[in-house]
């Protein structure tokens, strides 16, 4: 029996065909990038596939001119390393120069998950603020705020929370029911404020007029299809169209999208060696057959399995050594086995120098943010 595909910013299940998303979503294949591209893996291996108007971005990166990065988080859960995918784009922009943007979306979890204000608070700072700084983000050269509290100043959160009211004016009931079919009055205010936290950096109070880029899994394109045909119809602002580009989702550990709900589809930023251990022999999905001797004639499949999949999205920085263990393991010579130690080995290596830095990020953010 097919599994059904669920395919909305809130849930995603079943089997993802990108293709079909891409021509559904009317959004376009990444091609050429300039050379700095190449040194990121995120890229230079289409992890990152798609985008709308990123000339726009790449002509301010060529030009040296300022633009913005803006992204946000659903503070629920462990950070694992699905995260990462996100993580690493964030301090791969910020190193060409975007200024970050990133907002903790405490109401949405408050409307859509029905979590306090505080527990979010908490889960944001310790779980992903913290992994953010361990992996290299410049947390003083980043606006980071919450959706409940935009700032300090008076008039920076007047026109933010103001902007959220005047978009509303643009959209209507049915628009809404087109982008998203069900819809709800707390997902359609979380939906016109994640079009505020897109679209404000641009205000007068913040950067004025200045390309945005918004880097997503296309599970919420919705939010920046709405939020680019609302941008277009305001009166009160000249809005420069925001620009965004698409990722692939890192599979969780049994081959569906990681749940921070199922620690056993996913590996965390604080699980010991042993805990990796374990998760990737028991739980990683594997491309090899069922048998030894089946395996060594046949081959396995490194587009489905998982340890592979984590290696090249995230561990295996070398890509000769990459296509070697893909033309081993395609040709039955490498076997399940033995991927899985290899994987095991990375994820570990990768994890006791990220755990030594998160004790560092942990005493910043503190200060940051006490």
């Amino acid at each position: 029996m097919t599994k059904k595909v669920v395919f909305n910013p809130w849930e995603v299940s079943g089997e993802v065909n990108y293709n079909k998303l891409i021509k559904e979503f009317g959004v376009s294949n990444l091609k050429e990038l300039p050379a700095v591209f190449n040194e990121n893996i995120l890229f230079r291996r289409k992890i990152v596939f798609a985008h709308r108007d990123i000339q726009r971005i790449l002509e301010a990166v060529k030009n040296k001119k300022p633009f913005v990065m803006m992204t946000g988080l659903m503070p629920s859960g462990k950070f694992h390393i699905g995260h990462m995918i996100l993580a690493k784009q964030m301090i791969f922009w910020q190193k060409l120069g975007a200024k970050i943007y990133i907002a903790v979306a405490d109401i949405e979890a408050y409307n859509t998950r029905a979590q306090n204000l505080e527990e979010s608070r908490k889960i944001a700072l310790k779980e992903y603020i913290t992994n953010y700084s361990a992996l290299g983000l410049n947390l003083k050269k980043a606006d980071i705020y919450f959706q409940s509290n935009r700032s300090d100043n008076a008039k920076k959160s007047n026109a933010y929370y103001k902007l959220q009211n005047l978009l509303s004016r643009y959209a209507t009931f049915n628009e809404f029911k087109a982008v998203y079919g069900d819809i709800t009055p707390g997902k359609m205010l979380s939906s016109l404020l994640q079009a505020s936290d897109m679209l404000h950096p641009q205000l007068p109070e913040f950067e004025k007029p200045i390309p945005v880029l918004v880097p997503v899994g296309i599970d919420q394109d919705p939010h920046l299809r709405l939020a680019r045909d609302i941008s277009q119809r305001v009166k009160d602002y000249k809005f420069i169209q925001l620009s965004s580009t698409y990722h692939l989702f890192a599979p969780g550990l049994n081959s569906g999208k990681m749940s921070s709900s199922d620690p056993n589809s996913y590996i965390a930023m604080t699980d010991s060696p042993k805990e990796v251990e374990t998760k990737i022999k028991k739980y990683a999905f594997s491309g090899g057959q069922a048998t030894l001797e089946e395996h060594r004639k046949k081959g396995g499949n490194p587009d489905i399995d998982v340890s592979f999949q984590y290696l090249k999205m995230f561990f295996e920085q070398d890509d000769k050594k990459l296509a070697k263990i893909e033309q081993d393991y395609r040709s039955g010579k490498l076997l399940t086995g033995e991927l899985k130690e290899y994987t095991i080995k990375k994820i570990n290596a990768f994890l006791k120098e990220h755990q030594e830095n998160m004790k560092k990020a942990e005493k910043d953010v503190e200060r940051m943010f006490s």
